[in-house]
């Protein structure tokens, strides 16, 4: 649950270190041209047996853990290919924030681009929030966006993000409402280059309509080289 600056929820410890992109999201879930679906597939093979029965030992599928939030993970999590149907199926699944000692890069990026926050905190500090996490009447955790700073019962311990990912999670946006916010600078940005580079704008389609070049859309398709 989010309230102003503090991200709150019950959380759940994954204590798998390298947990992969394609284990996270496997590749039989990245078929669809949209993001539908992917919280069906996240953690799959954690979750799932080979018949596709739920794994009642997986900390996910225990009926304490339905409305879990955030996860405390093991170091490098999210390392591996750079598939972002990640953390829409994370998203999806309802997790809000991951906290860990380290993430696999392009993860990392990707998942405050889309929203979702990632925490990095010291082993010792992980160490805690787990054995807090693994009992329902401590498993409840306190993120604080503005100060940065997470609290539980066992861990009150400050972390650090960009400047731009602090932003951007203070003022709730993705990398695209970021960009958008700057659309006036960007209009006059363009406005003032062809003003001074006219000649520039828009030359590949004029030099199409020169020649008398069919626009691409209105070309005929060609298959074996005939029409």
């Amino acid at each position: 649950m989010r309230e102003q600056h503090i991200l709150s929820g019950k959380m759940a410890a994954l204590a798998i270190e390298n947990l992969d992109t394609d284990q996270i999201m496997p590749k039989q879930f990245l078929h669809g041209i949209d993001k539908a679906g992917l919280d069906k597939g996240l953690l799959y093979d954690l979750r799932f047996d080979a018949a596709g029965h739920p794994r009642p030992d997986f900390v996910l599928n225990r009926p304490e853990r339905a409305d879990v939030e955030i996860l405390v993970a093991g170091a490098n999590f999210g390392c591996g290919s750079s598939r972002e149907h990640a953390v829409w199926g994370l998203q999806q699944y309802g997790i809000q924030a991951i906290i860990a000692p380290s993430f696999g890069e392009i993860f990392y990026s990707n998942a405050m681009n889309n929203q979702l926050l990632l925490v990095m905190l010291p082993e010792a500090d992980i160490a805690q929030l787990m054995a807090d996490a693994d009992r329902l009447e401590t498993a409840h955790v306190h993120i604080d966006l503005q100060a940065l700073r997470v609290k539980s019962q066992s861990v009150d311990a400050a972390f650090s993000l960009s400047e731009r990912h602090h932003r951007m999670q203070l003022e709730r946006r993705d990398m695209i409402g970021l960009s958008l916010t700057y659309q006036a600078d960007i209009t006059h940005f363009a406005q003032r280059h062809w003003e001074a580079y006219p000649w520039l704008k828009d030359v590949a389609l004029r030099t199409r309509q020169q020649l008398g070049a069919t626009p691409r859309a209105q070309q005929p398709v060609r298959f074996g080289g005939k029409a």
